[in-house]
């Protein structure tokens, strides 16, 4: 593997994702694969789960590791090709992403969605400026329009947990206060394609997301239909993909509460937090005994350790 970008950078995904399995059993039995090895971290955005696991499992696979939040202490980069920098962009992407590839063996990037611009967001300016002008690999901790380490920490989740070959995992919008990206629901309906998950989608009118990545999946607007005897049910909110980052609603009829669960198959609950209690969903239903959102946080260590292991031994 060259890099992590997105999911279809996997040659074979069943593959990866045994290996996040088999990790998480045998923690440290590569632990010097990665001797004398450096991953730098860069966040132009916040983190915590993303952070945290990452450099966990950089460490357990021996690497040393190098963290830097960009928006706030690295110089404002420009991205624009033959550009005249007279105003505040202090150093161009071409040279800081060849500079950085000089200090580090794997770098990590991590940029969020400005939800202005729909084909500036989907041009990944930042993620492919670095894919372009550095000379190392690249792993994606969350772009504009892609989350692939949490799709399969999910995936190795799921699989923990699941009772049958193909069971129903129903993606649910759900409320939030702010306008937020799509990609941790894109990559999630990109896994569970992958893996052949009996998928629904259900969002309100106005928030289904990009027909490219959901084209095969039913999408229903009706939530409690979609609930009925689903296996699983992970909670994300989004903000419109066809009126670019709008929120068309805070309806609370939307929040995912004890008698929707009620609804289910027993259903496991996920979210890939961090999560708004009582607005996302309600209480009793993260709090309860099928809650695996703490479960999804630790498989984020060794879906990070899989990856950069098959990157350091080069491995499809």
């Amino acid at each position: 593997m060259k890099n992590f970008v997105n999911i279809d950078d996997v040659d074979d995904y069943k593959s990866l994702l045994k290996e996040v399995m088999d990790l998480k059993i045998k923690t440290l039995a590569h632990k010097e694969i990665g001797l004398n090895k450096t991953l730098g971290l860069i966040f132009f955005n916040s983190s915590l789960r993303t952070r945290l696991s990452t450099v966990k499992a950089a460490k357990m696979l021996g690497m040393e590791t190098i963290s830097m939040n960009f928006d706030s202490e690295g110089w404002k980069l420009e991205f624009e090709e033959k550009t005249i920098m007279s105003k505040n962009s202090a150093e161009h992407v071409k040279e800081a992403a060849k500079v950085i590839s000089t200090y580090c063996d794997v770098i990590g990037i991590r940029a969020f969605a400005g939800l202005k611009n729909k084909i500036e967001d989907e041009r990944e300016t930042i993620l492919n400026s670095f894919l372009k002008y550095g000379s190392v690999p690249i792993v994606n901790m969350e772009s504009s329009c892609a989350h692939p380490l949490q799709s399969l920490a999910d995936a190795a989740t799921i699989e923990e947990n699941k009772k049958h070959l193909r069971p129903k995992v129903v993606l649910s919008w759900a409320p939030h206060p702010k306008s937020l990206p799509h990609a941790v629901a894109n990559s999630f309906v990109r896994m569970c394609k992958k893996n052949k998950y009996n998928l629904v989608i259900t969002n309100p009118k106005g928030y289904d997301l990009d027909p490219k990545i959901t084209q095969g999946v039913e999408i229903l607007n009706d939530q409690e239909k979609a609930f009925k005897n689903a296996d699983f049910v992970y909670a994300k909110n989004w903000s419109s993909y066809s009126n670019y980052g709008k929120v068309l609603t805070k309806s609370a009829k939307w929040m995912i509460n004890k008698n929707k669960m009620k609804l289910t198959n027993n259903a496991k609950f996920m979210h890939c937090l961090p999560v708004r209690r009582n607005v996302v969903v309600e209480d009793n239903v993260l709090d309860s005994k099928n809650s695996l959102v703490i479960e999804q946080a630790n498989n984020r260590t060794y879906a990070a350790m899989a990856v950069l292991k098959k990157i350091l031994q080069n491995e499809g």
